[in-house]
Parts: C-alpha cells; structure tokens; sequence
C-alpha cells in the first residue's frame, strides 16, 4: 500500500473554536471538514476551546453547572471520559461561565479532563513546541474578584455562580510574568477590545452591546489588566457568541520600563525572548465594514498594501471612520475635570469616555477606562522589557451551532523565531492511528474504566505539552497563600500587596524549580489522566437531585509534588462525609434565578437561547493565518474568502 505523502510546514498549526457547550462530536467533525478543505492531510497539531467546554462525567455534575434545569444535558463529553471515543486532536481549553464545576475544582492548577483533552486550569502558561501558551478561566464579577475560590461540595445557588467569576489571585499571578507569550486566552473579552475593531459593525449585529461598551461594561477588566501585560500575538476569546476581530497596537514606549531590574530570576530557567520589535505605529488599521464578508486572499496581495498593514496605515481607497470632533462634543460641553467628586460619583460611567480621542479616531491610541478604579496606568503595568511585542491581533469566536462562526484555522509561528529550532517537532506530522473503543456499562468498575485508558504516545503528536519554568515559579510562590475558604483562617499568611514584595518570592521559587524540575528534565506534563467519578451510562436519567461527590485527582496530588508543596484539594473520608451530610440542607435553601454572567447581557441568550435568528449553512470555517498578517478562509459546502485581522 503507497503511503501517504508527508507534509512539511514551519509553526503550528491550530484550530480555535469559540464556545464548546459540550458538542465535541461536531466540534470535532468540524475540524476536520475544514481540514479537508484546506488540504491539511494531517489535520492540526492542537485545538484549543474557549470555555464553556462542559466537562460533564454524568448527571450529578450538572447539579453543579450554572444552566437552568430545562436545559440541562449530559453531552457527548463523558464517551471521552469513560474511553468510549478518544480526541482525535490534542485539545486544550479553559473554563467558561458554564461548566461542570465539580470536576474542573479537582484540576485547580490543570490537568487532563479526558486522554488527549487537557484543562489549563484557573489559570495557567503552558508549553506546546515552539509556543507558550497563556490562559485565564471565568468572566468578570467585580463583586467576587477579591475573594478566595471558596466553593466545595455541597454547592449552594450563589457557589454555582462564583465558581465561574475570575479571581484577583489568578491575575495577579500572570501579572509576575515577565517573558513573551505567543497566546493569550479568556473567556470574556478584554475591556475595551471592541475599540480595535469595527464597532459599528458589532452594534448593528449585538445591538445590546453598543450601550454596554459605552457604559464601560462590556467585557472584563481582569483580561485587560493581562492582555496589557503580556502582550502576546494572539489572543483569543468567545463568550458573547459572535466572531469578531480587532488590532491591538501599543506605542513602542507604551507603558513599558526603562529597563528590567531583577527579572525575579527567570533568566535562569527561561529561554531567551526576541529583540525589541520595530511597530512603533499605535492606530489599529481601518476596519473592514464587516470582517465576516470580505474577500481577501494573503497570497495575492501586493508588497504596498501589506507594508500597510503593517505600519497600520489604510490601504487608498479604504474607508476610514471619521466623526466630527463637533459633532460628538459641544463647544460648550463641560469639562470632567472641573466637576466636583460629590457629583462625579452620580454620574454614568460613560461621562467620563475620552470624548475627543474617540470623536478623531476609528480607534482610540489610548482608550480611557471610564469605570471607577480602571484607570491608566493599571495592574502589570510597567510592562518588562523583555516582553516585546507591540501588536496583538484579537479574535472572538461563537459557539458550535449552525450558521455560526464558531471554528478558525491558522498557523501560528513563535514571537521568537528562534523557538522553531529550540523546540523542533517530534517528527514529520501524520495523522493518529484509530484507538480501539470501550463502551461501559453500568456494572464497570474505576479498574475497568482505568485500565482502558492507556497513556497517549506522544510520538503521535509533533509537539508534546510541557509546564512552563517562570510558570511553576509563580505557582510555587504563590501556593502559601491560596485560601479555599471565606474568611480564610487566620493562619493563613498575607499575600504580600505589590509587585516589589513578590519579586523576591518568585526568585526564590524560581531557583528552586530550576533545581528540582528543569534540570531534572521533569517539564513534559505526564499523561497521567485517571477518571474520578462514574461515568454517564446512556439511558439513564439526565435530571438527577443529588450533587457529585468530591474526589481527590491525583493530578493535582502530582503537580503539587513536582512543585513542592502540599495538596490543598486533599481531603478526608470523615470530612468530606460530613460536608456530603449538608447537602439536603444546601438543596433547601437553593433559590438561584439561573441568570448570570456578565452586566447588561441579554438573560436569555446568558441561559442558552439564541436571540438572533441563525444564518446561513454550516457554521464550520477553515482559515489559515500565515505569518500573522491576514487570511484565506471558507464555509462548509461553500468556500469563501474573509479577512481576520485588517
């Protein structure tokens, strides 16, 4: 039999979808249709989920996932889990605002959800070849952000809904980062992203947006405080259930130091990042009117409009979006600056929008954060020297379902292009050999169950998963004061208030990891997935009363030994047997509306109802971002070409 020819390509090739909402099955058929017409014969090294993945094992999970009880289903997840099927793609992912809160609490600092599916926590920087890879799980609730990840089992109404909302701790954690990152993700937009991109054109299809972006609330803060930080090529979200793009560009100077101290020791453990970038333009480039119908082919566009894109100039002839500074402010307007603070704090958040900036401007250079305690210069800022990109190229994705833009094709290549050769693929790229399927039934046992899951080869694969050394550094720094209750005990140290206090922990952590992990050659995350909780069984009920048990996962156990500190998320039989006790009495005082999320979003869509009528066919795209200066891309049963970025 001829074998099939092999390709050769340079970078990474990924597949982003927006919202899983636990359709793998078509998440993954869609992979690989657009695969197909792409002509990637070996499909993509790595998909990667933007929340609300839904990680359900079986029917007491849902108890726990913040979605009505109308509309709750187990999913096709749990045939992953239980060995049933197998990913055909290495998938990775970060939690939403709705998920199976039960199993994602056992993986606080990561893990495999499922063999080749693996969880990047509440927030975590991982390894995958050439790139490193950022992300931040939850949405915004400023109410919650300060306090510690309280909730255990048994959830009441209001832990369903906290569990979900970004904390301080997980931020100010990527905010120690002080090398380039090549992915961010989150799943809330960053605040003020909109601003980047074509704003008209998302209120014309989000209509309910527009006075949300105005009121400075759409989006999150805390992934702006990380975006703003780290800075990196990519960043990807979903969330708001519509594919939207946008341009990022900091000025060359923009809120960066003067030249690195410290560095916290990271130089010891970390790679060399690139040279300082040369894009000292801080105008993103004019929007097209609508970034889902333009045709636009990389391969053919000529040297002159590709020089403008880059140095973030408008091709000739393109529109440009430009209001009358009159017309948006009065000659007579007042100044903010001459209104006394008694009377500012009743005024609306969008009072204070840098009026002339937006009234010249298509996108602001420097967007005013106009809710209260938002302000320029915020957390992570300064930015280090050594992280060095100045433009990074937004990407909002739907959620899987007909007619929505919900996947994208791309290959990605490192900030740094010495990564390439740093971390070289395993082996020319093929495609995985089918893995035979286990069915359980509902006599299986834990030891059937692990026994037919055996470990992934990673040879299968071009570039394996590894812990990132500043990462584990962090970590280790920060585990002391990682509280799992409110109030914390009194025990418990203060997680000390600035940057300057940190930096001597996370050195020292740092030399530690350095020694023990890194020159050891422990970095390559394990495959060392073990299911917990009994899998679904088809057939059986999907509406249950009864909340999951709580397990240990020996994943965390693991983790926390390679970075030597203790398994907060270990618990006993007797304690865990008199928490379970609670659970009628928790069940009676449930009176959660089932509405969450973030501020000014429409419930129903926040609930899982479609408000806008489906469009189109297929909702499954392929595009390929070679280089990261534009696309080439299609729909399923009907090609067609569409810009991302530009």
């Amino acid at each position: 039999m001829a074998q099939a020819k092999l390709e050769e390509y340079q970078g990474v090739r990924v597949a982003v979808e927006g919202c899983g909402h636990g359709t793998l099955d078509e998440i993954y058929e869609g992979v690989a249709t657009a695969c197909q017409q792409r002509g990637w014969s070996s499909g993509v090294d790595l998909l990667i989920i933007g929340g609300d993945f839904q990680a359900v094992r079986n029917a007491s999970d849902l108890t726990v996932m913040s979605c009505p009880p109308k509309y709750r289903q187990v999913g096709g997840f749990h045939k992953y889990y239980s060995g049933a099927k197998v990913a055909p793609y290495l998938t990775i992912f970060i939690a939403g605002n709705h998920e199976a809160a039960s199993h994602l609490r056992e993986l606080y600092y990561g893990g495999w959800v499922a063999p080749n599916i693996y969880y990047l926590g509440f927030s975590n920087v991982i390894r995958f070849g050439p790139l490193r890879i950022a992300g931040l799980s939850g949405i915004w609730a400023g109410h919650d952000y300060h306090l510690p990840h309280r909730e255990r089992i048994p959830f009441s109404g209001k832990d369903v809904k906290s569990f979900y909302h970004v904390r301080e701790f997980e931020v100010r954690k990527l905010l120690q980062l002080k090398t380039q990152i090549d992915v961010g993700l989150s799943h809330d937009w960053p605040r003020d992203i909109e601003r980047w991109g074509d704003e008209k054109w998302l209120f014309t299809k989000k209509p309910y947006f527009q006075k949300e972006s105005l009121d400075g609330r759409l989006g999150s803060p805390a992934a702006t405080y990380v975006m703003d930080r780290l800075r990196p090529p990519y960043w990807f979200s979903a969330h708001m259930h519509v594919k939207f793009t946008a341009v990022r560009k900091y000025g060359k100077d923009e809120g960066r130091e003067a030249k690195d101290e410290d560095d916290a020791g990271e130089t010891e453990i970390v790679a060399a990042t690139t040279e300082e970038c040369n894009e000292p333009a801080q105008q993103p480039p004019a929007p097209a009117e609508n970034p889902d119908e333009i045709d636009l082919n990389m391969e053919e566009i000529d040297a002159g409009a590709d020089e403008n894109f880059k140095s973030g100039q408008a091709e000739p002839g393109s529109e440009q979006t430009t209001m009358s500074a009159s017309a948006e402010q009065p000659q007579n307007a007042t100044d903010p600056s001459t209104i006394p603070d008694s009377v500012k704090s009743q005024l609306p958040a969008s009072f204070f929008r840098d009026i002339n900036t937006a009234a010249t401007s298509s996108s602001p250079s420097h967007p005013a954060h106009p809710e209260k305690g938002f302000q320029y210069p915020h957390p992570g800022q300064p930015v280090p020297s050594k992280i060095t990109n100045d433009t990074v190229r937004f990407l909002a994705l739907s959620k899987c379902l007909p007619g929505n833009h919900y996947l994208q094709l791309m290959t990605i290549l490192p900030h740094n292009p010495s990564q390439l050769e740093e971390y070289p693929p395993f082996h020319p790229p093929k495609t995985t050999a089918p893995i035979p399927a286990f069915s359980p039934s509902p006599n299986t046992t834990q030891s059937d169950l692990a026994a037919a899951h055996a470990p992934a080869n990673p040879g299968e694969y071009r570039y394996a998963l590894q812990y990132d050394p500043e990462w584990l550094s962090i970590c280790r720094a920060f585990h002391p004061y990682i509280s799992l209750s409110d109030p914390p005990p009194s025990s418990l140290p203060t997680l000390p208030s600035s940057d300057e206090e940190l930096a001597p922990l996370v050195k020292d952590a740092g030399k530690w990891i350095k020694e023990n992990v890194v020159d050891k050659q422990n970095l390559d995350i394990p495959q060392n997935f073990k299911v917990t909780a009994s899998p679904y069984v088809e057939g059986t009920p999907q509406i249950v009363q009864d909340q999951p048990e709580e397990y240990t996962n020996l994943q965390t156990t693991e983790f926390c030994e390679l970075i030597g500190v203790d398994d907060l998320w270990d618990a006993t039989e007797d304690e865990r047997k008199l928490r379970k006790g609670m659970e009628r009495q928790v069940n009676a005082m449930q009176q959660s509306s089932w509405r969450g999320g973030r501020g000014g979003r429409d419930e129903a869509e926040e609930e899982g109802v479609e408000v806008e009528g489906v469009e189109g066919v297929e909702g499954v795209e392929e595009t390929e971002v070679e280089d990261a200066e534009g696309v080439v891309g299609g729909k399923q049963g009907a090609l067609a070409k569409e810009t991302c970025w530009g």
